[in-house]
């Protein structure tokens, strides 16, 4: 997490620079059938078609993160904690000065959504953030071809989430709602800080002579851990928002081979038959360990893990038992 330009934490090797922010999903590749921005060889102005959708039908005012916390990111966080001096050490790291910079890099590059600006873009982040029982932070939507989104924030400033164009155009309205709901997934579990801290002090072990770089792994190598299951954390966040465990899965799908010009043609059962022939493929010794070595310097799990989470989640007693209570608690809304 570091340099500026921001850029997502989808590291796959180790990071060159830090980014301050960290992302929905693996390479963030969403779009939407809701905000379309045409062809450039079609349009002189970015023309938006948001059709208004309805409501999911709980919501939880009552929501607490641990609700929904997947059990990997609890004892990863604890792990994280237990490091002495890291939240100091992260504090004397990340300055006044870095906060300004991120800032003004996103307010001077992007478009900030309000309700007078992408208004229906805004609303969707609205409803996400009420249905998660969270105050919903600034949106910016930046000019991009790289599809993505990350959320920044540190040091008790008011937090922000970026999404990109290219990640607007792959998704429909509800797809592209649950991303925000991740985004406020990290915000809701205090993500943020953890993401923030442990990268600069990794990056900045990197540079101490001797033991530095041993240091540094070592610490990578547990911050990606936990990273890969603060995802899957921030995946049932979007589940919540999107009431639906198709949509989440169609996300995860359109992550690792979606465009939108084939997006129709995408089937979301197919793509679970597939999870679940990878889970079979590696439960071998020898696919055990290529499954490890594969994912260990990954910041976020494979795209058919997530969707065989999200999945059997949605299954669970767990989730029914949110949903449940959800609607004992509201009356159900609808547009």
């Amino acid at each position: 997490m570091a340099s500026v330009p921001l850029s997502s934490l989808c590291f796959s090797q180790k990071p060159n620079s830090l980014a301050f922010s960290f992302v929905a999903s693996d390479n963030l590749s969403f779009a939407s059938t809701s905000l379309r921005f045409l062809p450039r060889n079609n349009r002189s102005r970015i023309r938006v078609s948001v059709c208004r959708a309805a409501l999911p039908s709980v919501v939880f005012r009552n929501l607490d993160a641990d609700d929904f916390r997947h059990p990997l990111d609890k004892q990863n966080t604890l792990i994280l904690r237990a490091i002495p001096g890291l939240n100091e050490l992260g504090k004397a790291l990340l300055g006044t000065v870095a906060e300004q910079v991120m800032l003004l890099e996103n307010i001077g590059t992007s478009v900030l959504v309000s309700k007078d600006q992408l208004s229906d873009l805004h609303r969707l982040m609205i409803e996400a953030a009420e249905i998660l029982n969270i105050e919903a932070p600034d949106l910016y939507v930046r000019q991009s071809p790289v599809p993505n989104a990350y959320t920044l924030a540190v040091s008790g400033k008011r937090p922000f989430v970026v999404v990109h164009t290219s990640l607007v155009e792959l998704l429909t309205q509800k797809e592209l709602q649950a991303v925000l709901a991740h985004e406020l997934g990290h915000l809701k579990c205090d993500h943020g800080i953890w993401l923030t801290y442990a990268n600069i002090l990794t990056l900045g072990a990197y540079t101490v002579p001797g033991l530095g770089g041993l240091i540094a792994q070592s610490l990578e190598e547990q911050l990606f851990r936990w990273l890969r299951a603060a995802e899957l954390t921030c995946d049932r966040a979007a589940l919540l928002v999107a009431q639906d465990p198709k949509v989440v899965i169609s996300v995860l799908m359109k992550l690792a081979g979606g465009c939108p010009s084939m997006a129709d043609q995408l089937n979301v059962d197919a793509f679970l038959d597939q999870a679940r022939s990878y889970d079979r493929a590696s439960s071998s010794p020898v696919g055990w360990y290529i499954r490890n070595a594969q994912t260990r310097q990954l910041s976020h799990p494979l795209p058919v893990l997530r969707a065989r989470e999200i999945d059997e989640w949605s299954r669970s007693q767990d989730y029914r038992s949110l949903l449940k209570r959800a609607m004992q608690i509201n009356s159900v809304q609808k547009v």
